[in-house]
């Protein structure tokens, strides 16, 4: 093992870890009412309604692969009688169908936000930094995902799970993931800058949704201009403060 070795795949993920929990406190702390997305809908909702469920329903399925693939032991699905084949055969078909999916989501929502000037005049600095690495997360994910369509393609069960698991023992096994081709490695630094980058961007409302969606307050909206109120056909005119004259003279 060399050093940059030992930096990378023994240190760097628990810098990102301090820097994810720090990160997400402070901005709790200092803005706890900006974990939203800063939805942009009432600018523009055909392709926010087709690319948003695309995006977030086939990130959930990613994210769901990705637990299963790197915390459950290849022991565990052994003893379970799920075949090494089957196993690989469900992670190509679905991963890969989930994959494409929130590729795809992903893609309609950056044409979105590059065609629309409103949406687009709405990305923040964080927006930039964050959407091309989200985006390169993807595709280096789909391609680790095609290459081990192959028969002898590696196997990341016996190689980057047993890193990830280590890291929760505080004993990294660095060269289990040292050893590992050059597109896992890269997908697993790519995730590293997004989990570093994801406090401080509008990645925070997964937080919040969708359980903290369901018991939000009604958005009001107000318009700019003072409403004028409502008169009666009957009281306007030159006689339209007549009946309060009158009210006046009976009081007196």
């Amino acid at each position: 093992m060399n050093h940059i070795d030992i930096t990378l795949w023994g240190v760097l993920p628990y810098l990102v870890l301090a820097l994810f929990t720090a990160g997400t406190a402070w901005r709790y702390h200092y803005d706890r009412f900006g974990f939203t997305t800063r939805s942009s809908q009432l600018h523009e909702s055909r392709l926010l309604s087709v690319g948003g469920p695309l995006f977030h329903f086939g990130l959930l399925f990613v994210a769901a692969g990705h637990v299963v693939g790197l915390v459950v032991p290849e022991s565990l699905t052994e003893r379970l009688h799920v075949t090494e084949g089957l196993y690989h055969a469900n992670a190509l078909l679905v991963g890969g169908t989930a994959g494409l999916a929130t590729a795809a989501g992903l893609a309609l929502l950056l044409y979105r936000r590059l065609k629309v000037p409103a949406v687009r005049a709405a990305t923040s600095r964080s927006d930039r930094a964050v959407y091309p690495v989200l985006a390169a997360v993807l595709l280096a994910g789909l391609t680790a995902t095609a290459t081990g369509a192959s028969a002898h393609a590696y196997d990341y069960r016996q190689g980057v799970s047993v890193w990830f698991r280590s890291l929760f023992a505080l004993d990294p096994d660095v060269p289990a993931m040292a050893h590992a081709p050059l597109v896992y490695r890269l997908h697993a630094l790519l995730g590293m800058a997004l989990f570093a980058l994801w406090p401080f961007s509008r990645l925070v409302h997964a937080f919040t949704a969708p359980l903290g969606y369901l018991a939000r307050p009604y958005v009001v909206y107000r318009s700019r201009t003072p409403a004028r109120p409502y008169r009666h056909p009957a009281l306007t005119g030159p006689d339209a403060d007549a009946p309060l004259r009158k009210r006046r003279r009976a009081h007196r």
